[in-house]
């Protein structure tokens, strides 16, 4: 099998992008817990990750393979993801039953950021017809080349229990779990550079 190849995506790219992390994100066990219907997660997702992850498009370390089977939103230290638009996208399409818990779990999660500077990976994804195909492994080691390089640590949260050996392959150890409420449980991760 041919190994994918990455490079860092443009504004210009950020529509197609998106469309592959909600596709990737369609069976997650916390977007799916967020937004539980289709119309639901297809109104709410896409503008989640725009807020979530939107950032790294601008800041050149946002990634994707070839045909933007994966893509992988990394946020560089010091650049977060936009707090207010990620509460104003919550409180407009989470249902009322759960936001007090989705509300909360997004703080934790924030709560749970390494205090010294690293690179933050709000959201990598791949089209579920890519998938099993190195598509992720490809991400994670062109991305963390740049973390080895600067010497600083990656962090990112798996909402998938699927993806955490990915994770692990890449050096990455699981951190406290996360889960408030009704919440399934997240998984805050961290990697020391190489």
């Amino acid at each position: 099998m041919r190994s994918a190849s990455v490079r860092t995506m443009t504004s210009s790219d950020e529509v197609v992008a998106v469309d592959t992390i909600v596709l990737a994100f369609a069976a997650d066990p916390v977007a799916r817990w967020t937004w539980p219907f289709s119309h639901q997660y297809l109104a709410g997702m896409s503008r989640l990750v725009r807020a979530f992850g939107g950032n790294a498009f601008t800041h050149g370390s946002a990634d994707c393979t070839d045909e933007y089977a994966g893509v992988a939103l990394w946020l560089p230290p010091g650049v977060s993801p936009d707090e207010e638009k990620i509460s104003e996208v919550l409180y407009n399409t989470v249902m009322p039953s759960v936001r007090r818990d989705v509300f909360a779990t997004f703080e934790k999660m924030s709560k749970c950021h390494p205090s010294e500077p690293h690179w933050y990976l709000p959201l990598i994804g791949v089209d579920p017809a890519c998938q099993g195909k190195g598509q992720g492994d490809a991400l994670m080691s062109y991305a963390l080349h740049r973390c080895d390089r600067d010497q600083r640590l990656a962090y990112l949260e798996s909402t998938n229990p699927r993806n955490i050996s990915l994770y692990r392959r890449h050096g990455f150890e699981s951190l406290d779990p996360i889960q408030v409420g009704s919440s399934p449980t997240i998984v805050p991760m961290l990697r020391g550079p190489r």
